[in-house]
């Protein structure tokens, strides 16, 4: 979603959308995405559920388990199909793989989450 989950903060490799990001024409900021690409990103848009009890919100901190901050939530809600919380946001690469355990900030308290592959679908 615009605005939230990408915005002009944010690059369209950083939100998993380098497939449709061509390098074949000059376009706007072409040449620093380009040194990007080549660089490599240091943070991921990545989907999480939440494992503890918690309501994701636009904004808060996701912090390892030394609570050092490693991200943002970008957006986050109550799943009513999967009957749980989940959320995304941008993570440092390095806690960005599937399955890792990563907290989300809900009132200064670090509350348990995991990464995992979007879409999110039922298991």
């Amino acid at each position: 979603m615009y605005g939230n989950d990408i915005s002009d903060t944010t690059s369209p490799l950083e939100a998993g959308l380098g497939w449709i990001t061509k390098f074949t024409k000059e376009f706007t900021n072409s040449t620093a995405l380009k040194a990007q690409k080549e660089v490599g990103v240091t943070r991921k848009l990545s989907g999480f559920e939440m494992v503890e009890k918690g309501i994701p919100r636009h904004d808060y901190e996701i912090v390892d388990a030394q609570n050092k901050v490693i991200g943002i939530v970008t957006s986050g809600t109550q799943s009513p199909s999967l009957q749980k919380a989940i959320g995304m946001g941008y993570v440092a690469k390095e806690h960005a793989a599937e399955g890792n355990e990563i907290f989300i900030k809900i009132r200064d308290k670090a509350i348990k989450a995991v990464v995992v592959k979007t879409p999110f679908l039922k298991k």
